[in-house]
């Protein structure tokens, strides 16, 4: 579904006349904050305090029971004060709550307003990953301890969901700019890919309820605390994903060796994580960076492809070079 500007305009004036729901202040205003899978709004007192962010979520992407099980789990992290997370809010309808825009039913949550800003990609950035580390070994903990409540479903992000012509995110063949040349390279680590997650498997010790999007964007810093926002795609998946999806669009940064070393220091410091999880992070990098170039092709209008969508392709194929190349250098290819 293409979020026009007119259409993000009219789901605002709607949540503006839907704010008693929540019981804010009279004369609060709702601001547009970023256009992505979902739409994301604040709102605001008469006097411009943050009070809500409200998430309007992308029609036929999940179903109301994932959305509820997402929640779900928020409220377990909580509960455990295992990490930082904004409280879900709920109005006189409950957690959700349901609008119609242009025939087109949309589900609204509501979230506390939760303060900071997103980490500093700067000299403080690897300190940052160290703590990140740490915050994804609990969340992983908990994670692996916590009892799914009876009716929890969320999306299962394996090889077929996230890089078949049937993937939750498309057919990343689409991608713009992808020649035969290149099709072909991505091919051919998707091949490496299959043949090194065979031998890695599936055990409850490496796969389980992960985050799957702890990008920079959804992390908030206010002094020495790191707020995690954004659960919209946890699901069941390999826990060392979620360090792929922090370094998601800066795949080919320099600094990524550095902020994985960082990032494996901090987790280790509360969970273990082996030297064969730690072999196979390149491999999750390559399965998220297919993913995002399969997501972006179908996102032009978003906010995320305005930043990154210029040469993301290009620089796809320049990784899937690189792991072929490692690949044959290890003696897997």
């Amino acid at each position: 579904m293409l979020y026009t500007e007119s259409l993000v305009e009219t789901i605002r004036q709607q949540l503006q006349e839907r704010l008693a729901c929540w019981s804010l202040p009279e004369g609060s205003q709702v601001e547009l904050l970023t256009v992505s899978e979902n739409i994301t709004y604040r709102a605001v007192s008469p006097g411009g305090e943050p009070l809500l962010v409200l998430r309007l979520h992308r029609p036929d992407y999940h179903t109301r029971a994932e959305i509820e099980s997402e929640l779900c789990w928020i409220e377990g992290l909580r509960a455990s004060q295992a990490v930082h997370t904004p409280a879900v809010v709920p109005g006189e309808s409950g957690t959700l709550l349901e609008i119609a825009v242009q025939g087109q039913p949309f589900w609204v949550v509501a979230f506390e307003y939760a303060p900071g800003q997103e980490p500093d990609v700067g000299e403080s950035l690897p300190g940052w990953f160290e703590k990140l580390g740490r915050v994804t070994a609990t969340l992983h903990q908990h994670s692996r301890e916590w009892i799914r409540p009876e009716g929890f479903v969320r999306k299962e992000w394996n090889l077929h969901t996230m890089l078949s012509s049937e993937a939750h995110w498309g057919d990343w063949r689409e991608a713009e700019g992808l020649d035969r040349q290149g099709e072909h390279l991505i091919a051919r680590a998707i091949d490496s890919i299959h043949l090194r997650i065979a031998g890695y498997g599936q055990g409850a010790e490496r796969f389980g309820l992960v985050h799957a999007d702890l990008r920079l964007a959804n992390l908030l810093v206010s002094g020495e605390r790191l707020t995690v926002i954004d659960f919209d795609d946890c699901g069941i998946s390999w826990f060392g994903y979620d360090f792929a999806t922090a370094i998601s669009f800066v795949e080919l940064d320099r600094s990524i060796p550095a902020l994985q070393q960082a990032w494996m220091k901090g987790y280790r410091s509360c969970a273990p994580f082996s030297d064969e999880d730690e072999a196979m992070l390149d491999t999750f990098v390559m399965i998220r960076r297919i993913m995002l170039t399969a997501w972006l092709a179908k996102h032009s209008e978003s906010d995320t492809y305005r930043l990154y969508g210029d040469g993301y392709t290009a620089g796809t194929v320049e990784l899937a070079q690189r792991y072929l190349n490692a690949e044959q250098e290890r003696g897997d290819v």
